[in-house]
């Protein structure tokens, strides 16, 4: 069935409103950006929050008991994680301070000396502490008009501190009615989708959900699992630094092998610059092996599952894009726009392979048949 051409032109006028739409939709989010990040933040925990709310629901409790139970487990998990881990990281960076010059020993004595014997370069040189100081009483001048720029900029924001103080304390106020009315935010937008697009835009809001649900509550889980195992174990072996490598290796996890490279480097430095032995360094590598092959085959299937389909470098690509274009609520926002962007890629690779564009039409040339090839008859033919 042909189109009229002004039906196509009606057709290509609603895209263009579609697009910019989502243009002005995005620039709104541009200039917001700095006081949107506790709504974010809230709305990420209401929805990790209401299957929760709703199973309590269908057990017999009442929407606002139900949200009160819930609010109150998150209340006191964050109050537990924050009254463990602030003493544990604060006890670690004084450590790692009061090691600095050990490690800077170790590096100018060891590290550099062996790099500089395989490579020929002369290094050394260049990090001298009295050539280092010289350049910088050299640049004293410019240095100082830098720091006092920068104090100037730190005395001018205040407000931002103030800001950022208010946003704090917003958060769990906000994160309390996103639980509670969370079923009614979505029945609303819901009334809004057009009957014709509801079935297609319900699967699409459906997946998209899963991928998040997988993402946020499983890879959380693995990050959080993975994190005290590499702590403990490096722990274990005698770091004195081990639990903030352990829990640094864990938090970075959510960029795959970014995770367990980092932990392998900084828990090998350590253990050299700590003991001198390559026994620890063994110990460190034991750690990040048994860790590694616990998350290949059974955290990250059990937890995460393949449903994400996210490529580490998509991954690093959107969490670096989201920060350049919207700062810390890009870096929010990051992975799960990009988890979404992949179901609605894949939607979209599902209506293209089953387009006209993709297989085909039929030719409508129909080809004559050619002459007849009269050949010679062969011998036994002719007999």
């Amino acid at each position: 069935m042909e189109t009229s051409p002004l039906h196509d032109i009606a057709q290509f006028l609603r895209r263009l409103q579609w697009a910019a739409l989502g243009l002005g939709a995005c620039w709104l989010l541009w200039l917001l950006a700095p006081i949107l990040t506790p709504f974010v933040v809230a709305a990420l925990l209401g929805w990790l929050g209401d299957p929760l709310v709703d199973r309590l629901e269908r057990a017999g409790r009442s929407r606002n008991v139900a949200v009160t139970l819930v609010f109150t487990a998150m209340a006191l998990l964050v109050l537990l994680v924050l009254v463990i881990l602030v003493p544990l990281i604060e006890r670690q960076i004084t450590t790692l301070i009061a090691s600095l010059p050990s490690y800077r020993d170790w590096f100018m004595n060891t590290a550099l000396p062996w790099v500089e014997a395989r490579s020929g370069l002369e290094i050394t040189n260049w990090l001298d502490l009295e050539h280092i100081t010289q350049l910088l009483r050299s640049n004293w001048e410019r240095a100082g008009g830098v720091a006092s720029t920068l104090l100037g900029y730190l005395s001018r924001s205040g407000f931002a501190l103030i800001g950022m103080a208010a946003n704090i304390a917003l958060l769990p106020v906000i994160t309390f009615f996103f639980l509670r009315d969370w079923d009614l935010m979505v029945a609303r937008v819901a009334s809004l989708i057009p009957r014709n697009h509801l079935d297609i835009v319900g699967r699409l809001a459906r997946e998209s959900s899963d991928v998040l649900g997988a993402f946020l509550r499983g890879q959380f889980l693995v990050m959080l699992i993975l994190g005290v195992m590499y702590g403990l174990g490096l722990w274990a072996v005698g770091l004195d630094l081990g639990i903030l490598i352990g829990l640094i290796a864990g938090l970075l996890t959510f960029v795959p092998y970014l995770g367990p490279a980092s932990g392998i480097i900084l828990g090998t430095i350590a253990a050299l610059v700590q003991y001198g032995d390559w026994r620890y360094v063994a110990g460190v590598l034991t750690v990040f092996g048994i860790g590694q092959l616990i998350e290949g085959y059974w955290l990250t299937p059990k937890l995460v599952g393949d449903r994400i389909g996210l490529h580490p470098v998509a991954v690093i690509f959107a969490v670096l894009a989201g920060g350049q274009l919207f700062g810390f609520l890009g870096m929010l926002l990051a992975l799960p726009v990009a988890a979404v962007a992949n179901v609605l890629l894949r939607y979209a690779q599902e209506r293209y392979t089953h387009s006209r564009l993709y297989a085909g039409t039929p030719s409508a040339i129909l080809l004559e048949p050619g002459p007849h090839i009269v050949t010679a008859p062969s011998e036994r033919e002719a007999e």
